[in-house]
């Protein structure tokens, strides 16, 4: 049986300011991409490289972003344009089995989608600016 499951009860949270380690969940979050790894890498090639073959060695990483999509509720004043203009703080990302992945960052992008007919829409990018940390459901 496999264990795969849906990402149906996710939460992005932002961290209180005025409570640290207290993460206050955003409302109408419709998907949530978690942050993942890459490395660079740097080339390594020097006069006497093996077969006159390039040689490579490992670099720094780095966190890519997190993105959110949410169904965009106009409110004054918005949560997100104060996240942004705050320049950086804590999140949480909780997967549904409680898992949780938190990170120090900075909004990078807050954007309302057009308005038409359909619903109201934004996407929010979030910069990781250390390693994020997994820990254990609650």
């Amino acid at each position: 049986m496999s264990d795969a499951d849906i990402g149906y009860g996710a939460k992005f949270g932002i961290e209180d300011p005025g409570t640290p380690g207290t993460y206050i969940d955003t409302a109408n979050v419709t998907r949530i991409k978690p942050s993942g790894y890459t490395r660079d890498e740097e080339d390594a090639t020097h006069l006497q490289s093996p077969d006159m073959m390039k040689e490579f060695i490992p670099a720094l990483m780095e966190a890519t972003p997190v993105e959110i999509d949410i169904n965009w509720v106009p409110v004054a004043p918005d949560p997100f344009v104060t996240e942004i203009e705050a320049g950086g703080g804590n999140y949480q990302i909780t997967a549904p089995n409680g898992v949780r992945m938190q990170f120090p960052g900075f909004f990078l992008i807050y954007e309302p989608g057009d308005l038409t007919n359909g619903k109201m829409t934004a996407t929010v990018t979030v910069r990781p600016t250390g390693k994020p940390t997994l820990l254990g459901a609650v």
